[in-house]
Order: structure tokens, then sequence, then C-alpha cells
């Protein structure tokens, strides 16, 4: 670990960068976690490798000497710099200076990083609508938790159920604030996320079943009953009628936080079918 923590000093110092605390500058400085993170994403040769947030390079190079070609991507024009100066003689890199989430990204097929934590949530939903085989990220301790989280706990949510529908999730690492540079406010986790090939359940329209999801979680201790009746109002249906629909769903008297994702599914389907009865509408 020293050994990473004086180059990172020592490249700070030479570039005269200062890590800056709304770019989520928290570089590793642990080899072996970051050779942890390689072997979790089971990289060889074949394989095209996304990094978001390449900071000062460690990664970068080791990824390069496992797979056939990475794509890094960073925000920071200084870093950028010197990772262009550091890194020249990697054939088998793609270096992008930009924003992630604005800027066009080749294909890829595998994810190894530590990503800043302030993009976690708009990174995760823009990964989940790519295809790949699998990422392998740090996130935040409280973030990765809610990802994983067990239906009804205090961390379960929305993120939770809009993963689930999307990717497998583990949670592979514990990793302690220590191991980064300058030490972050909080512990970190290791992720593993893996894109299903097919829905764990069915929903007619998914579009309809996300925004269920987003409205019902705005009111997660009520009882389903209450949290829906602005989201049947929405859906056209008559308020008058929009109680007794309410009333007459299959999970009407579970609170929000208590059903499974399963359950979000066949409400969708039963509210879509219940809206396109004409006597309920407006």
């Amino acid at each position: 670990m020293m050994d990473l923590l004086r180059r990172a000093k020592h490249l700070l110092r030479l570039y005269k960068v200062l890590p800056k605390k709304r770019l989520g500058q928290n570089f590793v400085v642990d080899s072996s976690l970051l050779q942890r993170m390689i072997s979790y994403a089971y990289i060889n040769q074949g394989d095209i490798v996304l990094e978001i947030g390449a900071g000062l390079g460690f990664l970068t190079q080791l990824l390069s000497e496992k797979c056939g070609r990475v794509i890094a991507v960073e925000i920071d024009p200084k870093l950028a710099k010197m990772l262009r100066e550091r890194l020249q003689g990697l054939q088998n890199l793609d270096l992008i200076e930009g924003d992630l989430l604005r800027v066009s990204v080749p294909q890829f097929n595998k994810v190894v990083s530590t990503p800043p934590y302030s993009i976690s949530s708009p990174l995760l939903f823009w990964l989940l609508e790519r295809r790949f085989d699998c990422a392998v990220m740090t996130f935040q301790r409280e973030f990765a938790e809610r990802l994983a989280a067990p239906v009804g706990g205090k961390d379960y949510g929305r993120l939770t159920v809009n993963t689930y529908y999307r990717a497998e999730v583990e949670l592979l690492d514990f990793v302690p604030r220590s191991i980064f540079y300058p030490p972050p406010d909080v512990d970190s986790i290791v992720v593993r996320l893996k894109p299903r090939r097919e829905p764990p359940f069915y929903v007619e329209d998914k579009e309809v079943f996300f925004e269920l999801v987003q409205t019902l979680f705005t009111q997660r201790n009520k009882k389903v009953r209450n949290a829906i009746l602005s989201f049947l109002r929405k859906r056209g249906i008559k308020r008058g009628n929009a109680i007794g629909v309410a009333d007459s769903l299959t999970f009407h008297d579970k609170r929000v936080r208590e059903l499974a994702p399963e359950d979000f599914g066949a409400l969708t389907n039963e509210i879509i079918r219940k809206s396109g009865e004409k006597d309920l509408l407006q």
C-alpha cells in the first residue's frame, strides 16, 4: 500500500493537482484491492473494459496488462493530461477526456472502476441502459447496501427494485476509507453487477412500472391503497372511482416498503388493466 500511496503523492505534486472533493477525487492506493477487482470481473484478453474516473492511472495500467482494450474516461483536464503523458506507451488504451454521462463511449463488454461517489446513481442507470457482461465497482457503503437491501429493510427502496429488475447484484468486499488518498468520509463496498438477459418478472409497460415504483416510494410507510391514489388519478381514473380501484388492488393493505419487486410488477399490470376499463375513466 505504501508504494502506491507514495506514488500518488508524488504524481499529485508533480502535476500540481489538488484533489477536488466535488469531483470525488479519492484515489485507491492499495494494489491488492485493484487486483481483486480485476479478478472479480474475470478479465481476459478478449475483453474491452470501461474504467470510469481513471484518476492517477493505477487501475488503468493493471487493466491494460489483462484485457484486449481499456476505455478510460476522466473528467478532470489536469488528470487527463497526466494520463496521456504517463500512459502513452499503452497501445490498447483509449483515453476519453470528459463527463461519462455526456460523451460518446465506444462499445465495451465489462466495467472495472472506482468511480466518483457523486455520480453513483446516474452512473448506475446509465450503465443499466447498456449491454455488457459484468461490472465491478466500488460504491459508498450506504449506496451499495441500498442496491441489495432486503424487502422491508431500512435501505430498501426505489433503487433496490429498479436495480433488481435489470441486474443481479453481489456485495463482494468491504473497503475501508483508509485505502484511499485522500481518505473519503465514508467506507465503501465492491459491488458486482450482472445484467439480466430476461427480466425476473413480466410487466406490461416498463415505463409505467418504473413510474409506479418512484411514486410509491415517496410514501414508503403508507399502505398501498393510500399511497397509490395520486398515481391512479394520473392514469385517468375518475376521482370517485380511484378509491374503489385502490381498495380492489391485490396488495392494497400492505405498506409500500413491504412490497417485493415482483409485487410492484403485479400491481403495474393490474393498474394498466383497470385503467383500460372505460367506465372508470374521466
